[in-house]
Protein backbone atom coordinates (compact mmCIF):
# COMPACT_ATOMS: atom_id res chain seq x y z
CA UNK A 1 0.00 0.00 0.00
CA UNK A 2 1.42 3.41 -0.81
CA UNK A 3 1.30 6.37 1.19
CA UNK A 4 -1.57 7.93 -1.31
CA UNK A 5 -3.34 4.99 -0.31
CA UNK A 6 -2.87 4.94 3.27
CA UNK A 7 -4.42 8.75 3.81
CA UNK A 8 -7.03 8.07 1.28
CA UNK A 9 -8.00 5.26 3.59
CA UNK A 10 -7.16 6.94 6.75
CA UNK A 11 -9.16 10.30 5.49
CA UNK A 12 -12.37 8.11 4.01
CA UNK A 13 -12.66 6.24 7.26
CA UNK A 14 -12.83 9.35 9.80
CA UNK A 15 -14.75 11.87 7.32
CA UNK A 16 -16.07 10.46 4.60
CA UNK A 17 -17.42 7.16 5.56
CA UNK A 18 -17.55 7.64 9.22
CA UNK A 19 -18.78 4.73 11.03
CA UNK A 20 -21.93 6.71 12.85
CA UNK A 21 -22.77 9.21 10.64
CA UNK A 22 -22.44 7.90 7.39
CA UNK A 23 -22.86 4.43 7.60
CA UNK A 24 -25.13 4.28 10.73
CA UNK A 25 -23.33 1.50 12.85
CA UNK A 26 -22.70 2.12 16.22
CA UNK A 27 -25.57 4.11 17.05
CA UNK A 28 -26.61 2.93 20.49
CA UNK A 29 -22.77 4.11 22.41
CA UNK A 30 -23.55 7.32 20.41
CA UNK A 31 -26.98 8.55 21.73
CA UNK A 32 -26.25 6.67 25.05
CA UNK A 33 -22.96 8.47 26.09
CA UNK A 34 -22.90 11.63 24.18
CA UNK A 35 -24.12 13.70 27.03
CA UNK A 36 -20.80 14.54 28.58
CA UNK A 37 -17.46 15.26 26.62
CA UNK A 38 -15.29 13.75 29.02
CA UNK A 39 -17.51 10.29 28.92
CA UNK A 40 -17.95 10.40 25.50
CA UNK A 41 -14.10 10.77 24.32
CA UNK A 42 -13.51 7.56 27.04
CA UNK A 43 -15.76 5.66 25.15
CA UNK A 44 -14.40 7.29 21.78
CA UNK A 45 -10.53 5.95 22.82
CA UNK A 46 -11.67 2.49 24.39
CA UNK A 47 -13.83 1.87 20.81
CA UNK A 48 -10.93 3.23 18.74
CA UNK A 49 -8.19 0.81 20.21
CA UNK A 50 -10.59 -2.75 20.12
CA UNK A 51 -11.38 -1.29 16.54
CA UNK A 52 -7.44 -1.07 16.01
CA UNK A 53 -6.31 -4.40 17.40
CA UNK A 54 -9.73 -6.00 16.54
CA UNK A 55 -8.30 -5.21 13.09
CA UNK A 56 -4.92 -7.55 13.10
CA UNK A 57 -6.28 -9.77 15.16
CA UNK A 58 -9.23 -10.39 12.39
CA UNK A 59 -6.74 -9.73 9.63
CA UNK A 60 -4.89 -12.70 11.63
CA UNK A 61 -7.37 -15.16 11.81
CA UNK A 62 -9.23 -14.67 8.36
CA UNK A 63 -6.40 -16.03 7.05
CA UNK A 64 -6.37 -18.70 8.77
CA UNK A 65 -10.17 -19.39 8.78
CA UNK A 66 -9.73 -19.16 4.56
CA UNK A 67 -6.59 -21.63 5.14
CA UNK A 68 -8.62 -24.18 7.16
CA UNK A 69 -11.70 -23.54 4.76
CA UNK A 70 -13.55 -22.67 7.84
CA UNK A 71 -14.71 -18.89 5.73
CA UNK A 72 -18.64 -19.61 6.89
CA UNK A 73 -16.80 -18.74 11.02
CA UNK A 74 -15.42 -15.81 10.12
CA UNK A 75 -18.38 -13.52 11.85
CA UNK A 76 -18.48 -16.25 15.52
CA UNK A 77 -14.31 -15.90 15.10
CA UNK A 78 -14.49 -12.13 14.85
CA UNK A 79 -16.86 -11.42 17.53
CA UNK A 80 -15.14 -13.83 19.74
CA UNK A 81 -11.81 -11.91 19.53
CA UNK A 82 -13.90 -8.32 19.88
CA UNK A 83 -15.26 -9.70 23.07
CA UNK A 84 -11.85 -10.77 24.51
CA UNK A 85 -10.18 -7.37 23.87
CA UNK A 86 -13.66 -5.50 25.47
CA UNK A 87 -13.08 -7.87 28.50
CA UNK A 88 -9.51 -6.99 28.54
CA UNK A 89 -10.38 -2.88 28.19
CA UNK A 90 -12.88 -2.98 30.96
CA UNK A 91 -10.20 -4.93 33.15
CA UNK A 92 -7.88 -1.74 32.26
CA UNK A 93 -10.20 0.80 33.00
CA UNK A 94 -11.64 -1.03 35.89
CA UNK A 95 -8.59 -0.74 37.79
CA UNK A 96 -6.66 2.62 36.41
CA UNK A 97 -9.92 4.51 35.45
CA UNK A 98 -12.50 3.41 37.99
CA UNK A 99 -14.56 6.64 37.62
CA UNK A 100 -14.61 6.66 33.87
CA UNK A 101 -15.76 3.00 33.95
CA UNK A 102 -18.78 3.73 36.22
CA UNK A 103 -19.26 6.69 33.79
CA UNK A 104 -19.56 4.28 30.85
CA UNK A 105 -21.49 1.61 32.69
CA UNK A 106 -23.35 -0.71 30.85
CA UNK A 107 -21.88 0.86 27.50
CA UNK A 108 -18.19 -0.34 27.73
CA UNK A 109 -19.76 -3.82 27.77
CA UNK A 110 -21.82 -3.71 24.96
CA UNK A 111 -18.54 -2.37 22.74
CA UNK A 112 -18.70 -6.31 22.37
CA UNK A 113 -21.94 -5.94 20.17
CA UNK A 114 -21.41 -2.34 19.04
CA UNK A 115 -21.88 -2.67 15.14
CA UNK A 116 -18.86 -0.80 13.98
CA UNK A 117 -16.64 -3.05 15.85
CA UNK A 118 -17.81 -5.72 13.99
CA UNK A 119 -18.33 -4.16 10.58
CA UNK A 120 -14.84 -2.82 10.81
CA UNK A 121 -13.53 -6.55 10.32
CA UNK A 122 -15.76 -7.27 8.01
CA UNK A 123 -15.31 -4.78 5.85
CA UNK A 124 -11.93 -4.72 6.06
CA UNK A 125 -11.88 -8.69 4.86
CA UNK A 126 -14.64 -7.50 2.09
CA UNK A 127 -12.36 -5.27 1.00
CA UNK A 128 -9.03 -7.49 0.88
CA UNK A 129 -7.19 -5.01 2.68
CA UNK A 130 -3.60 -6.01 3.84
CA UNK A 131 -2.68 -6.07 7.29
CA UNK A 132 -1.26 -2.43 7.11
CA UNK A 133 -4.50 -1.25 5.49
CA UNK A 134 -6.83 -3.33 8.04
CA UNK A 135 -5.45 -1.73 10.90
CA UNK A 136 -5.19 1.88 9.40
CA UNK A 137 -9.32 0.94 8.66
CA UNK A 138 -9.48 -0.15 12.05
CA UNK A 139 -7.85 2.67 13.91
CA UNK A 140 -9.18 5.81 11.78
CA UNK A 141 -12.71 4.43 11.96
CA UNK A 142 -12.37 4.32 15.62
CA UNK A 143 -11.01 7.91 15.11
CA UNK A 144 -13.88 8.96 12.81
CA UNK A 145 -15.96 7.25 15.89
CA UNK A 146 -14.58 9.03 18.45
CA UNK A 147 -14.50 12.81 16.27
CA UNK A 148 -18.15 12.06 16.06
CA UNK A 149 -19.33 10.98 19.61
CA UNK A 150 -17.21 13.65 20.95
CA UNK A 151 -18.50 16.49 18.16
CA UNK A 152 -22.21 15.48 19.16
CA UNK A 153 -21.43 15.43 22.85
CA UNK A 154 -20.39 19.06 22.79
CA UNK A 155 -24.07 19.66 21.31
CA UNK A 156 -25.53 18.15 23.53
CA UNK A 157 -23.98 19.58 26.65
CA UNK A 158 -24.44 23.36 24.43
CA UNK A 159 -28.33 22.23 24.30
CA UNK A 160 -28.82 22.05 27.92
CA UNK A 161 -28.67 25.68 28.01
CA UNK A 162 -30.99 26.01 24.92
CA UNK A 163 -35.06 26.69 25.25
CA UNK A 164 -36.25 24.63 22.48
CA UNK A 165 -40.39 23.81 22.38
CA UNK A 166 -41.58 21.33 24.95
CA UNK A 167 -42.33 18.87 21.95
CA UNK A 168 -38.25 18.72 21.12
CA UNK A 169 -37.14 18.54 24.55
CA UNK A 170 -34.51 15.84 25.73
CA UNK A 171 -34.22 12.93 23.46
CA UNK A 172 -36.02 14.47 19.99
CA UNK A 173 -34.07 17.71 20.28
CA UNK A 174 -30.95 15.08 20.52
CA UNK A 175 -31.91 13.19 17.23
CA UNK A 176 -32.65 16.51 15.29
CA UNK A 177 -28.69 17.61 16.28
CA UNK A 178 -27.82 14.02 15.15
CA UNK A 179 -29.43 14.51 12.10
CA UNK A 180 -28.01 17.78 11.38
CA UNK A 181 -24.25 16.47 12.28
CA UNK A 182 -25.08 13.56 9.83
CA UNK A 183 -26.00 16.06 7.26
CA UNK A 184 -23.03 18.51 7.26
CA UNK A 185 -20.71 15.05 7.02
CA UNK A 186 -22.44 14.33 3.72
CA UNK A 187 -20.73 16.86 2.07
CA UNK A 188 -17.55 14.70 2.65
CA UNK A 189 -18.85 12.33 0.22
CA UNK A 190 -18.08 14.59 -3.01
CA UNK A 191 -14.28 14.89 -1.50
CA UNK A 192 -11.40 13.90 -4.07
CA UNK A 193 -8.12 13.34 -2.05
CA UNK A 194 -4.92 13.37 -4.46
CA UNK A 195 -7.51 12.83 -7.74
Amino acid sequence: MSFTEIVSLALGAILVENFILSQFLGICPFMGVSKKMDTALGMGVAVTFVMGVASAACYAIDLLLIKLGLEYMQTVAFILVIAALVQLVEMFLQKSMPSLYQALGIYLPLITTNCAVLGVALLNSQNHYNFLGSVVYGVTGGLGFTLAIVLFASVRERMEFADPPEAFEGFPIALVAAGLIALAFMGFQGLSIFA
